[in-house]
């Protein structure tokens, strides 16, 4: 069923455990993603489920698979704990996808290991669901993420804070699990030949081009840098808050990782926080450029020694490198931002065009992602008749606030080369209708943790599978939420 190759157990002892999982009473299949299964090169056959939760329940072995859990560390909201891990999640091997790449495939939620920090290693219907919606809405998107390939009910509850809940476990695909916390793991034993040993891995297995560079470490900073700016960029660009962006969450290979208390802005505001734990605001939308920049920061300090064998010249390096990010980060946002708002070609004002916008929207509270969808319609001249303008104009609290802009907008347009039939298709490939709007997430969480009705959850999916494609069926699903609706905190599934 699945050909497993196991290169990170191939490394030294000291980075993982091995264990296998502990088993659940009774496993039954909730989700299975077979196109992604068949992507890998898997051989499954959703008819036979009982086999298929056995196997991502950990309750059957697979052949090839090598469970172990993963050694790293991590700054936990700037606080540096030494030791973290895989605490409830273990890596069964790697399999090759059919484009060639090479692919982890982990179990989360597969109970106790030595990195549990007094945990039970079991994760929660809830938390388990909101990651197989929000990643497989994210990979829709278009963004670079972690995949959703199974869930499975355990038949046994978990105990947290509000009681007893269903328990689960998801089966998620990966690029690769490294973290930036990986390397600080080694650093902080200041076992630089592990990691120089987990850089010569990641470089052949994420960035194998930089064997050939004269100093490798010091282009595997920029090259993760570079990808960070990228991810940070598109996260902003669909109003995507990460909630818990720690060392320990920041993937080497460039994706989005660990969806805990997650979450998509309704009304735009650079300040929002969604997440429960995070008191103080350091995870907000608008600060995320900086905190990846800050989590690279601590990435360089862990490379330091194989970058120069003089200290002073290495940190002088490593500066240099990571002041690529900012340029990098402003480079992918504003150009992400003008395909939104349908600018291909570069002015010198699109900046200031695009904060004033921003700007109007925060004062007037609009939709992040209705305010861009709608402005699609806005700029197809077909549309006008129609009242497109009016609807726009209508997000606004006071819509003569955004009067003034849209003729700056439009004044900008008219020197573009684009039909506006044809720039306002591509600004819809670009600006999603779907996204998953908080209130339907947790609608469909709870219908199936408390009622153990599923039908929410798979028609949310359905939905958010073509985020790009308006559908008249799914029309309440672009809504943002009625004020009893909203959704203002959300929580990490630990």
């Amino acid at each position: 069923m699945i050909k497993f190759s196991n290169s990170y157990a191939a490394l030294p002892a000291r980075f993982y455990v091995r264990q296998n999982p502990v088993p659940v009473e009774d496993p039954q299949l909730i989700a299975f993603n077979a196109p992604l299964a068949g992507d890998l090169g898997m051989v499954a056959d959703r008819a036979d489920e009982a086999a298929l939760a056995a196997i991502f329940s950990g309750n059957a072995v697979p052949e090839g698979a090598e469970y172990l859990a993963m050694a790293y560390a991590g700054h936990q909201f700037g606080n540096f704990v030494p030791q973290l891990g895989d605490g409830r999640a273990l890596l069964m091997g790697e399999v090759r996808g059919k484009d060639g790449g090479l692919y982890d495939i982990q179990l989360k939620g597969a109970g106790r290991t030595p990195f549990s920090r007094g945990g039970d290693g079991r994760a929660a219907l809830g938390p388990v669901l909101r990651e197989y919606l929000v990643s497989e809405a994210m990979h829709a998107l278009g963004l670079p993420t972690t995949r959703a390939l199974a869930a499975v009910t355990t038949g046994e509850k978990v105990y947290r804070d509000d009681g007893a809940l269903p328990g689960a476990i998801m089966t998620r695909v990966a690029a690769g699990h490294v973290r930036i916390g990986t390397f600080q793991f080694f650093a902080a034993r200041k076992d630089t030949e592990a990691v120089q040993i987990l850089a010569d891995y990641v470089i052949g297995r994420h960035y194998p081009d930089l064997h050939a560079e004269k100093n490798p470490y010091l282009a595997l900073l920029e090259a993760v840098a570079v990808r960070q700016a990228a991810l940070v960029a598109q996260w902003m660009g669909v109003g995507f808050i990460h909630g818990v962006m720690n060392t320990d969450n920041t993937a080497i290979s460039g994706e989005t990782i660990d969806y805990g208390p997650c979450a998509f802005m309704d009304s735009y505001d650079p300040h929002t926080v969604f997440s429960f734990i995070d008191e103080f605001g350091r995870y907000s939308y608008g600060n995320q450029p900086k905190i990846a920049q800050w989590n690279l920061a601590r990435f360089a300090e862990t490379l330091l020694p194989l970058m120069d064998e003089d200290a002073e010249k290495a940190v002088e390096r490593a500066q240099e490198t990571l002041s690529v990010f900012a340029q990098r980060f402003q480079e992918d946002w504003l150009e992400g931002m003008r395909a939104k708002i349908g600018l291909a070609q570069k002015e010198e004002g699109d900046m200031a065009l695009l904060e004033e916008l921003l700007q109007s929207m925060q004062e007037e509270k609009a939709d992040f992602t209705l305010v861009f969808r709608l402005l699609c319609d806005v700029a197809d001249s077909e549309n006008i008749e129609s009242g497109a303008q009016e609807k726009f104009e209508a997000l606004f609290g006071n819509p003569r606030s955004i009067k003034t802009w849209l003729e700056k907008w439009q004044a900008r347009l008219a020197r573009e080369k684009a039909k506006p039939a044809t720039r306002a298709a591509a600004m819809r490939k670009r600006n999603p209708a779907y996204i998953p709007r908080n209130h339907r997430v947790e609608q469909a969480l709870n219908a199936a943790v408390r009622e153990g009705d599923f039908k929410p959850f798979q028609t949310l999916q359905k939905v958010l599978a073509k985020p790009y494609q308006e559908r008249s069926t799914y029309a309440e699903y672009e809504e943002p939420p009625r004020p009893e609706e909203r959704v203002c905190r959300t929580f990490c599934g630990t």
